[in-house]
Formats: structure tokens, C-alpha cells, sequence
């Protein structure tokens, strides 16, 4: 590594903060002697605040109707190949029973912009697991929604929302979805969210159709000055029933570099170690943790619907991705030093 490259280096791990033009080099230059710099002194920082402990969230991905037609998604609504699917509330519940048993502390309630489930609907389901679950945590991705709608679930009793910013470049935003979704609007949701009171974690994908290094150094730049509670990346995995089907995947040494430098920015970051990065690498998880996330999202859907459910191209549905698989899965945390804990795992204050 040259001088410059060591004085970025050193002001990432000192200040926290590094220049759009900084962020570039670092993206630019991504060889293994900086990967493996940055994840050891990442891996370093998420012991020192988390020990060997990494949280678990029981993903519920109750519907994949989506009104939505991004470019990139399987769930796209103009996708008719699709097998359609839609949980009742008695299902969910069901999810939250035995996660509960299997001794998740947090709910993941994930789908497509689905208007079925409406305002009075989302929330008499968010309300009731509140009642039957009160030592847990309820989080939230269900996409754009009106404040007012954002308020109402917050009242119920949902904690956090999770909603990727995909890009903080306006442009490139626009790359990437059709005419009538608007980053701005997106932005604003995020605002909102922060603002009424939740746990807020926004996010993108690395290696997106379009993106380049600036693309990524201003994603980090909007992360460092929106101050999220959690973030979630993952590599862009394509899907076969989309414009952007021939499109290359992202990487794993992307997606592991930028881990690193999310966790040296924001040292007590909730940062999953994504099922996308577990699809691209057998051991992408593994990974993840050894280079700075402290969050995996287990499966807890239900094994018919996990397939139906995708998002992208060969999403691992099985085993330890899987709730039944979680023995499994502790095994495989415990190969690298770390314990998988029965914790809500909230976020500390940034």
C-alpha cells in the first residue's frame, strides 16, 4: 500500500470519516492486503463494543406482491411468472410462535409494497405480536409508506424499519427503477422514519447495474451524515425474469471491503451479514462476521413460501438459512470464535 493509501487508512480508523475522493481510492484499490487490514481491524472494533456475540432476526417474508416494477427485482409486479403469496395474520403469528421457542428476540416483517396490507390491516398485526411477544423486537420492511402510516405502526409497537436508500445518486436511482418512483420521495421515508422515533437502517447493493466507486463513496458519505441504526448491504445478485438479467453480480471482496469500512466509520452499527452474500460465497456469512457485521436474518417463513419469495437468482432457502437449520447455523458461528445469543440486539445510541 502506498503513503497515501496508510494516510487514509490511518484517518479512517482515527476519525471515522474520509473524503469522497479518499472513499474512491480505497474502492479503486481493494487488493487482499487491504481487505484483510481493514477486517482484522474491523472485526477488532465489533469485539471491543459487541464481544463474540452476533444477533439473530427471524425473517418473516410474509407477501411478495409488490406494486413496485424495479428493474433489478424478482418481485417485481410485471414478473408473470411468479407464483403469487400472501401470509394471513394467523400465519405470521405462527412464524412468531416458533421463532420464539427457537429463541429468537426479533421479528422481521418483510414483503412487497402490497396495498393489501393496509394500514388498519399492518397494524392490528404489528399491535397483536406486540401483545403476545412484549420482550421482542418488531422490525419493519415494508417499503414506502405515508408518515402517517409510518406513526400508526410505530404506535402498535414496531421498533425499527428497514428500507434500503439503494443509491444516494439521483441518477443512478433512476437507472435502476422505472418512471414514478422517486429518490426523493425514498429519502424522505427514511427522514421520517428517524424522526418519528425508530431504529432506522437504510442500505444498498454492491455492484448494481451502473454504479461506480463514486456512486459507493457517496453512499457511505449520506451513511456517515444520516447516522442510521442499522445498515444493510449486500452484493447485487441478478434474477432471471428482469431487464437486468444479464447483468454481472456484485462481488464478495466488494461487498467485504465496504463491511469493514461501514464498521471503522460507525463502531456500534447493527450490520448483517446478508443472505445475499451467503448466496454468492458458501462461507460469505463467515465472512461477513470476520470482517465487521454482527447480525444474521435467519428464515423463519414458511418452507413453502422461502422459494416464492425471490428477490434474486439462487437465494439459499435451506438449511442453515433456515430457521430448522439454526444448530446449524451456531456451529458454524462458533468455527469463528462467535455465539449466536437469544438477545432483542437493539441498536446503542450513535
Amino acid at each position: 500500500m502506498n503513503t497515501t493509501l496508510k494516510t487514509s487508512i490511518d484517518k479512517l480508523i482515527g476519525h471515522k470519516l474520509l473524503s469522497k475522493e479518499e472513499f474512491v481510492a480505497l474502492l479503486n484499490e481493494n487488493s487482499e492486503e487491504l481487505r484483510t487490514f481493514l477486517a482484522r481491524e474491523a472485526f477488532a472494533v465489533k469485539q471491543q463494543h459487541f464481544s463474540n456475540q452476533i444477533y439473530i432476526r427471524g425473517l418473516i417474508e410474509f407477501s411478495n406482491y409488490c406494486k413496485n416494477d424495479c428493474y433489478y427485482c424478482g418481485i417485481r409486479c410485471s414478473n408473470r411468472t411468479l407464483s403469487r403469496y400472501r401470509l394471513s395474520k394467523e400465519q405470521i403469528l405462527s412464524c412468531c410462535h416458533q421463532g420464539y421457542h427457537l429463541g429468537f428476540r426479533t421479528f422481521v416483517l418483510q414483503g412487497g409494497e402490497d396495498a393489501y396490507y393496509d394500514d388498519t390491516y399492518m397494524t392490528d398485526i404489528v399491535s397483536t405480536i406486540r401483545q403476545q411477544f412484549p420482550d421482542c423486537a418488531i422490525t419493519l420492511s415494508l417499503g414506502e409508506r405515508t408518515k402517517e402510516s409510518y406513526e400508526q405502526l410505530f404506535k402498535a409497537g414496531a421498533n425499527r424499519y428497514l428500507l434500503r436508500h439503494e443509491t444516494a445518486d439521483a441518477i443512478h436511482y433512476k437507472k435502476l427503477h422505472p418512471p414514478g418512483m422517486s429518490h426523493e420521495n425514498r429519502m424522505s421515508c427514511l427522514r421520517e422514519l428517524k424522526a418519528i422515533g425508530y431504529q432506522t437502517g437504510c442500505g444498498f447493493m454492491v455492484g448494481s447495474p451502473y454504479q461506480t466507486k463514486e456512486h459507493l463513496a457517496q453512499d457511505l458519505l449520506y451513511i456517515q451524515d444520516f447516522k442510521p441504526e442499522m445498515v444493510g448491504i449486500g452484493p447485487y445478485v441478478s434474477h432471471k425474469d428482469t431487464p437486468f438479467k444479464n447483468e454481472k453480480n456484485g462481488t464478495l471482496e466488494d461487498t467485504l471491503l465496504l463491511l469493514s469500512i461501514l464498521r471503522l466509520m460507525h463502531p456500534m452499527l447493527l450490520l448483517p451479514a446478508t443472505t445475499a452474500l451467503g448466496t454468492i460465497s458458501p462461507e460469505g456469512r463467515e465472512l461477513g462476521i470476520l470482517a465487521g457485521a454482527n447480525v444474521i436474518m435467519p428464515n423463519l417463513s414458511p418452507s413453502e413460501n422461502r422459494n416464492q419469495y425471490s428477490l434474486y437468482d439462487n437465494k439459499i432457502c435451506t438449511d442453515e438459512e433456515a430457521a430448522e437449520g439454526l444448530h446449524n447455523l451456531k456451529l458454524r458461528m462458533q468455527s469463528i470464535g462467535q455465539d449466536i445469543v437469544i438477545d432483542r440486539g437493539d441498536a446503542p445510541h450513535i
